[in-house]
């Protein structure tokens, strides 16, 4: 059976979706922001929120460091000024681990290197995750698979022989493993989601929890997502969509995320059992639109009943169903009927007593 529990929460293929807000470094290295952020998020019904940590000077080569960096999205001159004005410091991080505690929800973070993962071990958080930048780094997977925490790897721009690289560098020291299809393209277009990869995947692992990292704008793909099998979701969350930031663009707004949160929910309740039968909420639009056997006109007593004798007509509030129509044809009328009036077995001879009675007659 697939299953992977995070923070004491098991998510499996017949439970609640498992979703969790995207935070990122959409808080734009504003810690009050980030704070809220995580309130909020908490508000729309999430199960965990997820940022990242760098350790820009070790993670960047020098030129890239010092590479410039002047655009609307920018937070300094050059990439590594832009970097650092967007992480946090130790005390910062154990205050956002903290108030997610306080909110009720999992603290998930992506590691980019291995000093930012001693960092978060410390923390103690609640899961890792791995962008799809580092589907390909086999030494930091093996490192954070190590401090024996439940792994989201996400698997953007990768092949399935890279997918079955990191899976098994992982599960050679951790059996806590989720695995995210994602594209890795900011916004995700349609035509590139290829959401099929999930059957793929779940045929490929069996025994692994299946998800999907979401950059399509809106909140219909991880719907699909989840009718192909999909359990944990990531999405982009922001505030505000004019904020400055890359990433603002095609997160969820607050009320985006919490009907992404409520659909995700639905799905299992409105996918039922499987088993067709009539419900009772159906039962008045089903009386006051279906049809019964009435008659066509006054009818007498000894009449036998032949083709234009009986009509369907509204409502279905008692009587028989126009199928029985062919049953009463050729059967003679107890009683007599009114025009409008219902018909019912009990109204008329059955048609082997009317066959006997001709018999012994004849």
């Amino acid at each position: 059976m697939r299953e992977l529990a995070i923070d004491g929460r098991r998510i499996h293929d017949e439970g609640d979706c498992y979703v969790i807000a995207e935070i990122g470094h959409n808080h734009q290295g504003s810690v009050e922001k980030a704070l809220e952020m995580v309130r909020v998020a908490a508000e729309c019904g999430v199960d965990a929120v997820k940022f990242q940590k760098r350790e820009n000077r070790v993670l960047f080569t020098r030129a890239f460091y010092d590479s410039p960096y002047d655009n609307e999205n920018s937070f300094g001159l050059t990439y590594g000024a832009h970097r650092e004005a967007l992480e946090f410091g130790r005390d910062e991080w154990v205050e956002l681990r903290r108030y997610a505690v306080e909110q009720g929800i999992a603290f998930i973070a992506a590691p980019f290197d291995p000093a930012s993962a001693d960092l978060l071990g410390e923390l103690d958080i609640d899961a890792f995750k791995f962008a799809s930048g580092d589907l390909l780094n086999v030494p930091l997977i093996r490192y954070v698979a190590s401090f024996s925490k439940p792994i989201l790897l996400s698997t953007g721009g990768g092949t399935l022989e890279d997918i079955e690289r990191a899976v098994d560098a992982i599960l050679a020291l951790n059996s806590q493993l989720c695995v995210l299809h994602c594209t890795a393209s900011y916004p995700a277009e349609v035509d590139d989601l290829n959401l099929r990869v999930i059957t793929t995947l779940r045929e490929r692992f069996p025994e692994l929890v299946i998800g999907f990292s979401d950059h399509h704008n809106g909140i219909a793909m991880s719907l699909v997502a989840y009718m192909l099998g999909a359990r944990v979701f990531e999405k982009h969350f922001t505030l505000n969509h004019a904020w400055k930031g890359s990433d603002h663009a095609l997160s969820l707004m607050p009320e985006g995320m919490r009907k992404l949160v409520r659909d995700l929910r639905r799905a299992p309740v409105a996918l039922g059992d499987g088993v067709k039968r009539p419900l009772p909420s159906e039962e008045p639009a089903l009386r006051k639109m279906g049809k019964k056997l009435v008659a066509a006109r006054d009818l007498p007593a000894g009449h036998m009943l032949e083709p234009g004798d009986l009509e369907a007509k509204s409502p279905a509030d008692g009587g028989l169903p126009p199928y029985e129509l062919d049953r009463l044809l050729g059967t003679r009328l107890l009683r007599p009927l009114a025009q409008d009036q219902d018909v019912t077995l009990e109204d008329v001879e059955p048609a082997e007593e009317l066959a006997a009675r001709g018999s012994r007659e004849a």
